[in-house]
């Protein structure tokens, strides 16, 4: 089964963009994108061949993420169940048959750090979310989580160190939810990969010199690990200020 996820930064942005080829050309089984930043009936999506989910954020033009599937899940759901986290569309789950996807685009701690008290009550909220999914069934998570967990996943660690992404808060978040059961995909068959990463700044021609971050993730739960086949960084496709990350899984 091929995976696919993208923080595509605006849906009706990157569809000016050819996102509509470039979905047909990945052919992923599932596709899932984050910051769709817009509501239902803004923009005319329907992939032949595919299931289609949106959850939206209540504030227009923020957030939001979306779900493509080939085949059709047993249930959908959207957010994870808490109001103050499901106002924002960032949470979509989809069963299946032998697992749950967990489609998600964390909050971003902000300059000044200004939302991680928020961040971190998220973290704890949604670790204890797909703890509960995984008690019955493996789990797929996939998107943009907003955080460098280790200084090889961006290009300068030491000046970063307290900005929003890889401050000691977010990445020992990020270590505790893999230690819950849960496996980083990339790290896993790539613990040594250095430079590779998903997201560039605009500023400073960053992605063209490959100064990044790699915040977007697949995360699976520990018991499957063995059918992971490949997690590939596809940085050579543009459109978005991140690039689509994608999952093989012998699932």
């Amino acid at each position: 089964m091929k995976l696919v996820s993208w923080n595509v930064n605006g849906l009706r942005a990157i569809w000016n963009k050819g996102f509509e080829d470039i979905f047909y050309q990945i052919d992923a089984d599932i596709f899932c994108i984050q910051e769709t930043k817009m509501q239902e009936g803004q923009l005319d999506v329907d992939f032949e061949g595919y299931e289609q989910y949106f959850n939206s954020a209540v504030k227009k033009g923020y957030s939001g993420t979306a779900v493509f599937t080939k085949k059709k899940p047993i249930q959908v759901t959207y957010g994870i169940g808490i109001e103050e986290h499901d106002q924002e569309g960032r949470v979509i789950t989809a069963e299946f048959e032998t697992f749950y996807l967990v489609n998600v685009y964390t909050p971003n701690s902000q300059r000044e750090l200004v939302r991680l008290s928020y961040r971190k009550k998220w973290e704890d909220d949604f670790r204890a979310y797909v703890k509960q999914l995984d008690e019955k069934k493996p789990v797929i998570i996939c998107g943009d989580l907003n955080v460098a967990h280790e200084e090889i996943d961006l290009k300068n660690p030491k000046t970063n160190h307290k900005n929003a992404g890889f401050t000691d808060d977010e990445r020992g978040k990020m270590t505790t939810l893999l230690q819950s059961g849960f496996v980083d995909t990339f790290r896993y068959l790539h613990p040594t990969q250095k430079e590779a990463y998903t997201w560039w700044s605009y500023m400073m021609k960053a992605r063209e010199k490959n100064v990044g971050w790699r915040i977007d993730y697949f995360i699976v739960s520990d018991r499957i690990k063995e059918q992971i086949q490949e997690a590939k960084i596809l940085s050579d496709v543009y459109g978005s200020d991140h690039c689509p990350i994608e999952l093989d899984l012998a699932i």
